[in-house]
């Protein structure tokens, strides 16, 4: 890949532990590939230094909370990449996952790349998923349990949705699309925007030779205020399909 190829957006929402570590990550094995666009959504007392990176850094710093989609529209207006990586900060980087999902978005009828998501233990996390429907959201809640959507042994596979903590798009391609809606607050962004690129025509592929440790957090399933927001977001989507 060329140098400066990509733009990540990460945003912390009192996460400054987490996106240190992240940040540590993407030196260690992005160098020459990324630059990061960082929002500071919520003020943290922990610091973040990036002076001595080896990747640039930009900054920004909001006067009162975005939403999800908000924040990485206002990062992507400071992309000047090629492509635009949208990045949780609970996110670690085993390796560069960059170019086998580049590769990906070489064929201009895809619109959005992921790779196979782990847990902290290993497991693989449910990171590509169907797209929801009441009768599968009802399954999904009475179930204990869930098995992966879609297979690990194929290679790159195309699939409704991938999950938001990390998504690579063309630079183009989330510009034409408009970007997230930020009509979401949190939580369905991901969903809605694979959607309408499904309906542009575009496909979103899964791909398993790239791969990320992700340490959720599950805020929703404890928080009764996140919970709100994804029943609400949860009750947008069911209306717009």
């Amino acid at each position: 890949m060329p140098a400066a190829s990509v733009t990540l957006s990460i945003v912390s929402h009192r996460h400054a532990g987490m996106v240190n570590l992240l940040l540590q990550d993407i030196g260690r094995y992005c160098v020459g590939d990324a630059r990061v666009v960082l929002t500071e959504n919520v003020h943290d007392s922990v610091p973040i230094p990036t002076e001595r990176l080896p990747v640039p850094v930009e900054r920004i710093v909001n006067a009162s909370p975005k939403g999800f989609g908000a924040n990485h529209n206002a990062a992507f207006e400071r992309c000047r990449t090629p492509l635009f990586c949208v990045v949780n900060p609970d996110v670690r980087l085993a390796s560069n996952p960059m170019p086998c999902l580049s590769s990906a978005l070489e064929d201009k009828s895809v619109g959005v790349a992921g790779p196979v998501v782990r847990n902290s233990s290993g497991a693989v996390e449910e990171s590509a998923r169907r797209f929801p429907s009441p009768r599968l959201l009802l399954r999904r809640a009475l179930s204990k349990r869930t098995r992966p959507a879609y297979p690990l042994d194929q290679g790159p596979v195309q699939v409704d949705w991938i999950a938001g903590m990390f998504m690579l798009f063309r630079s183009e391609t989330y510009r034409a699309i408009g970007g997230f809606d930020e009509a979401y607050f949190l939580y369905y962004e991901d969903v809605d925007i694979c959607r309408r690129l499904h309906e542009r025509g575009l496909t979103v592929v899964y791909d398993p030779r790239s791969e990320i440790v992700h340490d959720a957090q599950w805020a929703s399933r404890r928080d009764p205020r996140m919970a709100m927001h994804h029943l609400r977001s949860a009750l947008r989507y069911l209306c717009r399909i």
